[in-house]
């Protein structure tokens, strides 16, 4: 991305700070407890929510682990957004180009969440006093979470000059 495209998108997006982030995982997580949960009671009764095991089968890790995980990385590398930060006007691009992150990006973003949370969520609290907004998840990743100024979710087109 040239020079004159950088500044363009720095005039139209702004980093999004801790709360407004927070606000959409929480979002994300509501509508992924919609969909798990009826998913799970249906297979495994009321029961599944009283068991003290990790994962009760396969249909369990599918549904509790594998879907979540593979649609939130889809969501991020196809629409630059998980629905959450789509309802909160956000999204996650390479630090360096505005574009949506690759998939190698959005795995180590994912996987970086692990690393940000075990310090008593320090890595993920670190957003809100970063320059760029960064957790430690965005940092390893090489992403940054953005905002349209005016508000709109726009697509970023750098072949313009």
């Amino acid at each position: 991305m040239s020079s004159t495209e950088m500044e363009n998108l720095d005039d139209s997006y702004n980093y999004s700070g801790f709360w407004i982030r927070m606000v959409a995982t929480l979002i994300d997580s509501i509508l992924m407890m919609f969909i798990t949960m009826p998913l799970l009671y249906s297979i495994y009764g009321a029961s599944y929510f009283d068991s003290k095991e990790i994962v009760l089968g396969v249909p369990d890790l599918l549904i509790s682990y594998v879907v979540p995980i593979s649609a939130t990385i889809l969501f991020w590398v196809y629409k630059s957004a998980t629905p959450g930060k789509m309802v909160m006007k956000l999204k996650v691009v390479d630090a360096k180009t505005g574009n949506p992150p690759s998939i190698q990006q959005s795995i180590i973003r994912y996987v970086g969440y692990f690393i940000a949370f075990i310090p008593l969520f320090l890595g993920v609290i670190w957003i809100a006093w970063d320059s760029k907004k960064q957790g430690w998840h965005d940092k390893l990743a090489g992403t940054v979470v953005v905002r349209s100024q005016n508000n709109v979710v726009e697509d970023v087109d750098f072949s313009e000059a």
